[in-house]
């Protein structure tokens, strides 16, 4: 097998997979599996940023919490970096590490050296920034977008590499095909990702801009854009016989739609929420066979 098959093989399991191959490890000793995972202290002012991170926004009281404990603690996690010649490196993942230990006033870091081309560079980065918790959905769509175009990758690849549904990548996508107010929106957190989704079903940019622009004056909830879609009058949104104002609205819709996408995101299978009248209800997870309910329930027990 060549060595840009075993890079691939190992990509194909995840980042740190990659990350641990002896392949793509230029401290150890003739590629032996012993020396995996050795790591080198290198200057700091010797690495450069990673110019293939999709992620441009570092909020700075994370930084400067994360630079407090480095400065503490050191750092506990390697940074990971390929060699570019003598004594310079570029970053492959960990910058926000990196920029902490910047902030720390740390002259030398603890760091993985390894080898990686730039196609290999751009789908660690990428992959890397997708399994991040804390990512805005503009944010995932354009890395699934990058990943799709720049490494000639189909929606059911992707889906195979980072482990999340077809659907999932789909919506994401979905996203930016709208207008630039909007995703500027869903990037400031003005809207959420349901809202978004229901705006690009709205017609042409200007309904769209139009409908986003009163869902953020009036607080409006996913169910009220569908119910405008549908042309209903939202003025007294109606449950079973009660009344309810539109913050309990807006909670209830969370419930039904929020939590359901990221249950079926989190679990990449089809969820459904079943609720009674008397507020009750159950989840149900769809599953098509016995390896795919093992899955499910590892997930869940993590």
């Amino acid at each position: 097998m060549s060595s840009n098959t075993k890079k691939r093989s190992a990509l194909g399991k995840g980042l740190s997979a990659l990350l641990e191959s002896a392949d793509t490890d230029i401290t150890s000793n003739s590629g032996l599996a012993a020396s995996v995972g050795s790591i080198s202290e290198i200057p700091i002012s010797s690495i450069e940023a990673n110019p293939f991170n999709p992620r441009t926004n570092f909020e700075k009281s994370a930084l400067e919490e994360l630079s407090a404990s480095i400065q503490a603690h050191g750092i506990i996690q390697p940074l990971t970096v390929r060699k570019l010649g003598r004594d310079k490196y570029q970053l492959i993942s960990g910058e926000r590490r990196f920029r902490a230990s910047q902030l720390a006033g740390l002259d030398m870091v603890p760091a993985y050296i390894r080898i990686a081309n730039d196609q290999t560079m751009l789908e660690m980065a990428l992959v890397e920034n997708i399994q991040r918790e804390d990512l805005n959905p503009i944010e995932v769509a354009l890395s699934y977008k990058r990943l799709i175009e720049e490494c000639s990758l189909t929606q059911e690849q992707l889906s195979s590499k980072i482990s999340k549904s077809r659907s999932s990548i789909t919506n994401h996508l979905r996203l930016l095909k709208l207008p630039a107010d909007i995703q500027a929106g869903v990037l400031g957190n003005e809207i959420t990702m349901g809202h978004a989704r229901a705006l690009v079903s709205a017609g042409d940019e200007d309904t769209q801009v139009a409908l986003f622009n009163r869902v953020v004056k009036e607080n409006l909830s996913v169910r009220d854009i569908e119910s405008i879609l549908r042309g209903e009058d939202i003025s007294k949104p109606i449950i079973g016989k009660t009344t309810v104002s539109k913050k309990q609205q807006a909670k209830i819709t969370e419930i039904e739609m929020g939590y359901k996408e990221r249950l079926s995101d989190a679990l990449s299978t089809k969820v459904n929420i079943q609720k009674s009248p008397k507020g009750g209800g159950k989840i149900v997870l769809n599953f098509n066979s016995d390896d795919d309910l093992g899955r499910i329930m590892e997930l869940l027990n993590k």
